[in-house]
């Protein structure tokens, strides 16, 4: 019965440890455990009560001052205790560690209240495997919430749950149970599985992209193609640069590039050879201004031209 023996364990230390405060009032316990990919889960018990009385005040305040010296040092005991018989039980080696406990007051619009908080990290908590996390063996005994007590269990983000028996009250960051409740033999239980990575989709897109990226180089390609040089005589040439040189006299002796193609109807391949013809033959300059050329005649041809 180690899970029973469990509870029993923290409500029983944290209830008749506050017995001033608790007998009279209402006080809630929240149990969280987060549970690790690799089965570790991390305990956090949480004992709330209301405080109205001087002697509720008292008695909290009695208890905090001892916290660390008693109260936690019983609570570590206890915890290792249980987390032993559950370990024998699932034939699991585990182990109990990093304990911690505070205990703060809490002033709110309803009222003041009692916090204690106590932590642990429990290894091999869940049975845990390359594809799934199985939670639940080790409450061997079942497990038993009073009224207004609440079981929190949370799990990595890439999990999905498969299985859990009995179905949770409420899903939130985890699944939530509320009591009154009594849980059967290894209940909670909870089958979670491993995200599979999406393969098909991602490679589905991979093959969108490289086919786009395909017809896009091909189209590019073919535009580039477009404006390739013609087959032109030289004589052909000479007549291009000869009109180009007009062109500048008639401009006052400089053009920008891209105004030259577009006035003379001519590719821009076809342009920029005619050009480099040019400038090899000392008529004309190119002179970089931003992203274009401004193509200048030499002061001779302006001259001549005049």
């Amino acid at each position: 019965m180690a899970s029973k023996g469990l509870y029993l364990a923290v409500i029983t230390m944290l209830f008749l440890s506050t017995a001033g405060a608790a007998l009279e009032n209402e006080y809630k316990i929240t149990y969280t455990i987060d549970v690790k990919d690799d089965g570790t889960a991390v305990w956090n018990v949480e004992y709330r009560t209301a405080l109205v009385s001087d002697q509720d005040f008292s008695s909290f305040d009695n208890y905090t001052k001892q916290l660390q010296s008693v109260y936690l040092n019983d609570f570590t005991g206890l915890m290792q205790n249980s987390v032993s018989e559950a370990s024998v039980a699932t034939l699991r080696g585990m182990a109990a560690k990093d304990f911690s406990g505070t205990a703060i007051m809490q002033s709110t619009p309803t009222g003041k209240y009692g916090v204690v908080h106590y932590s642990f990290t429990w290894t091999n908590f869940a049975k845990a495997d390359s594809s799934n996390l199985n939670i639940g063996d080790v409450f061997v005994g079942g497990l038993y919430l009073s009224r207004d007590n609440t079981l929190i269990i949370k799990y990595p983000e890439d999990y999905t749950v498969e299985a859990a028996t009995p179905a949770p009250d409420h899903v939130r960051d985890g699944m939530i149970w509320y009591g009154l409740r009594s849980f059967g033999a290894g209940e909670p239980r909870i089958v979670l599985l491993k995200t599979q990575f999406p393969w098909i989709p991602l490679v589905i897109v991979i093959f969108i992209i490289g086919a786009g990226a395909f017809i896009y180089i091909r189209w590019i390609r073919k535009v580039n193609s477009n404006e390739a040089v013609p087959d032109i005589t030289e004589t052909e040439m000479m007549n291009l640069e000869d009109r180009i040189v007009k062109l500048l006299k008639e401009k006052g002796g400089s053009v920008y590039q891209s105004e030259i193609g577009k006035i003379l109807g001519l590719p821009k391949s076809t342009v920029s050879t005619a050009l480099n013809e040019l400038y090899n033959k000392n008529i004309i300059q190119k002179i970089k201004k931003g992203r274009e050329n401004l193509i200048r005649l030499v002061s001779e041809q302006i001259k001549d031209g005049l």
